[in-house]
């Protein structure tokens, strides 16, 4: 995690401590929902400690005659998914279910959890997020479990941190801050640590004045005045000066992945993106169908930086096959402008694999999520292929249920069950480089013809006549063009 205080970093020195940092977790879950928004049905309630009891059922608004986002999404893909009808319009995590996401994010970020809670109130307190009496029994369970840091499952502003700091006397944290976090220390490549270090600084900076456990400055009248503003003044300028040192660094970035683009669509390759929530197995598969080796874990945001890599379709034809960063829910602003250079591919692409794990209990939701960045992407229009991965965990009654269909296929990565399947789909969706079907008759003597119709063709018949070779083939155009010569009509 982003640096430990001072007191901490005194107590590590001295024990050699090299176990994870301990992190109690806050989750807060507001019944206030502005017009238009889903509310929950009241019939939900806390129990005396603050935790939410799940509700029986949900309620649900619905603008006449337009189907909700969730609804639209989980339609087009419930015929193959076998979702109930009772997810059809749900598109928000419960309480629960965005703890138990937490707790995942926690363990990405190289945490233990050393307890959480979870409070239900009407909505936010400006001061704190929770209000001064859970805070009071915040302050007293943090006191006993003497965790090393408290994450907040919510935004926190400025001076709710600065509060609950002074309150507490621990390092706070909020989801933004920890999925930035997990945005660091996953990063390896030069463009990937720099878009993690844009949108550090461009959180930070609202975040400066009296940042007290989190950064030392001079002390001067409450904050405001004399040398603390000049110390303020001064760390705002050599952030402003370095977000422009890194905003130049990624332009250079981005003129160069341009001009490698355009080498690549010079050629009629058509660029395939695979998108999808984090964790849903979208490395697994790229690994699957390329063989490229790159990494794979069930750890969050495992995958930072793009690949590229070629992928063969039954066609003979080959396309690019792009691996991008996961989404997820709320995912920081500042991420998605940070990391849009490399999002640049899912911009690009002529098709877009939407990957899901299909044994998520909130795998339309998080469907919903990934159809709301790429709307923020305005690539919603784009055609897609909806991949229901990690079959092979369903169980065998639920598995025998799912049907394909010409926009949704189930697959395994890790098994390789239905790859070739979702090879011959891809292949019937890509309009670059269309294949056609010919009759051929090479000499021979045309060896390197001979040879780029065997590895870039598919041969339907094949005959040898007086120092001939006539071909029935199915080919793309690119290599068609190149064997005009040898084109028969008959």
């Amino acid at each position: 995690m982003d640096g430990l205080n001072s007191r901490e970093a005194g107590r590590s020195r001295h024990t050699g401590r090299s176990q994870p940092e301990r992190a109690f977790l806050v989750g807060v879950e507001f019944l206030f929902r502005p017009p238009g928004k889903r509310e929950k049905s009241s019939s939900s309630a806390a129990d005396s400690s603050g935790a939410v009891k799940p509700s029986p059922s949900r309620s649900r608004q619905k603008a006449p005659g337009k189907i909700p986002l969730g609804a639209r999404v989980a339609r087009d893909i419930a015929t193959g998914v076998g979702l109930p009808a009772a997810d059809l319009d749900r598109h928000e995590f419960s309480a629960e279910e965005s703890m138990a996401e937490l707790r995942e994010l926690t363990a990405s970020a190289g945490a233990t959890v050393a307890g959480e809670i979870l409070q239900r109130r009407q909505k936010p307190d400006p001061a704190t997020l929770i209000g001064s009496g859970k805070l009071e029994e915040l302050k007293g369970v943090v006191a006993s479990t003497a965790p090393d840091l408290v994450i907040f499952d919510h935004e926190l502003t400025p001076s709710q941190q600065r509060n609950l700091e002074r309150e507490l006397d621990v390092r706070i944290l909020d989801r933004t801050q920890l999925i930035l976090d997990i945005f660091a220390r996953h990063a390896r490549t030069r463009e990937g640590q720099l878009q993690v270090e844009l949108a550090q600084l461009q959180y930070l900076l609202p975040r400066l004045a009296g940042r007290g456990i989190q950064m030392s400055q001079l002390g001067g009248g409450i904050g405001t005045r004399g040398p603390g503003e000049t110390q303020l003044e001064t760390d705002r300028r050599k952030i402003y000066r370095r977000i422009r040192h890194v905003k130049e660094q990624l332009e250079n970035v981005r003129r160069i992945r341009s001009q490698q683009r355009q080498r690549r669509e010079s050629a009629p390759i058509a660029t395939i993106a695979l998108v999808g929530y984090t964790n849903a197995g979208k490395s697994t598969l790229f690994n699957a169908l390329t063989k490229a080796g790159v990494l794979e874990s069930a750890r969050m945001f495992a995958t930072l930086d793009p690949t590229l890599r070629h992928v063969v379709l039954p066609s003979k034809r080959q396309v690019l096959l792009s691996d991008t960063v996961g989404f997820i829910r709320n995912l920081p602003h500042t991420l998605v402008s940070a990391f849009r250079a490399t999002l640049e591919e899912v911009q690009r692409a002529s098709l877009l694999l939407h990957v899901s794990d299909v044994t998520s209990p909130t795998a339309a939701e998080q469907q919903v999520q990934v159809e709301e960045v790429l709307r923020e992407l305005e690539s919603q229009d784009k055609p897609r292929i909806y991949v229901m991965n990690k079959v092979d965990l369903l169980p065998e009654k639920k598995n025998e249920s799912l049907r394909d269909t010409d926009s949704v296929i189930h697959v395994s990565a890790a098994k390789g069950t239905g790859l070739d399947k979702l090879l011959e789909l891809i292949d019937a969706k890509i309009a670059e480089d269309p294949v056609q079907t010919v009759r051929l008759r090479v000499p021979q003597s045309e060896g390197k013809a001979l040879a780029a119709l065997d590895a870039k063709s598919v041969i339907l018949s094949r005959e040898y006549r007086d120092g001939y070779v006539e071909l029935e083939v199915e080919a793309p155009e690119s290599l068609l063009r190149r064997m005009k010569a040898f084109v028969t009509t008959n």
